[in-house]
């Protein structure tokens, strides 16, 4: 498989993923976001155990420690984004947290020595404004929320999206670097065929102790939770580990590349939330996402390989 293949799977699972996680992020569920990191957490520590019992990875369990700082950036991002999804609607959330794309490829360039064309800036520039485009058009979106959660939670809600999008551009950078190249990587006990693989168990290892620990505060606090009974929150957690699986080879082959084309998960999100939540899209909005996908389109062309 290529690296454009990798880094469309991973756009389309992401994007599909969102959908479900609005379905089970509901506002009246107070630890809704801590039950889908479960989820999540679940879900990716059987791909790991598969992982490590059937590819024949030799996997060390030292990698949990040297990539926890990775592991800790997207896990922490993601369930800022699942708190926050709870009171922002999709189309301000997503588009904000997908700008982590772009802040990532220009991190690559700034500290990992990454080269991109003046024509991939103008693309990278294009999805920004694409993706940035759709999350302002809602003017009154923020007055409701104050009305409806009060000034205080209502800017700490507005604030997770922008949280999602440096600390996860934290970690895709972080990723780049641990990716890069065999001989210069931190992770041990490694091969060139095996490194991305490694990487990906070591952050659903992670995934999966946050996911024990969290269980068990909520059955500290006596708050009820049947994983067979979290359909929604499952599927969520299916299509992200899915993506996960891909996007570190996307990542590996070309971070400076793959890192905003990911960002675009947002518009898929968005045009599978007109069709199955039923959210409106106006004019406007399609115009932005023919911007983003255009960038899409130009930066895949100009990097195929």
């Amino acid at each position: 498989m290529s690296f454009p293949l990798f880094t469309i799977i991973t756009t389309v699972m992401w994007g599909v993923a969102e959908l479900f996680y609005k379905k089970g992020a509901r506002e009246d569920e107070k630890y809704a976001h801590l039950k889908i990191s479960i989820c999540v957490g679940v879900v990716m520590g059987i791909h790991a155990l598969f992982t490590i019992l059937f590819r024949g990875i030799n996997y060390d369990l030292m990698n949990l420690l040297i990539y926890l700082p990775v592991s800790a950036c997207y896990i922490l991002s993601m369930t800022l984004s699942y708190f926050g999804m709870r009171f922002v609607a999709e189309s301000i959330s997503d588009p904000i947290e997908n700008t982590s794309g772009a802040i990532c490829s220009l991190l690559c360039v700034a500290f990992l020595g990454a080269e991109l064309s003046g024509w991939s800036y103008l693309a990278i520039a294009a999805i920004v404004c694409g993706i940035l485009g759709l999350g302002f058009l809602e003017k009154n979106a923020n007055e409701l929320r104050k009305q409806k959660l009060g000034k205080k939670m209502a800017v700490v809600a507005f604030a997770m999206p922008f949280c999602y999008a440096i600390i996860d551009a934290l970690g895709s950078f972080l990723d780049a670097f641990y990716l890069d190249e065999v001989d210069s990587s931190p992770l041990v006990n490694i091969t060139e065929d095996t490194m991305e693989e490694v990487a990906n168990t070591s952050y659903e290892l992670t995934f999966f102790i946050v996911a024990v620990v969290l269980f068990i505060f909520l059955k500290v606090k006596r708050v009820k939770f049947e994983l067979p009974k979290q359909g929604d929150k499952i599927a969520a957690a299916v299509c992200e580990t899915a993506g996960q699986f891909t996007y570190v080879y996307a990542m590996s082959d070309n971070a400076a590349v793959a890192a905003p084309i990911f960002s675009c998960s947002v518009v898929i999100s968005v045009l599978l939330s007109k069709i199955f939540l039923k959210e409106k899209i106006t004019w406007k909005q399609y115009i932005f996402i023919a911007i983003a996908i255009i960038g899409v389109i130009v930066l895949s062309a100009l990097n195929p390989d």
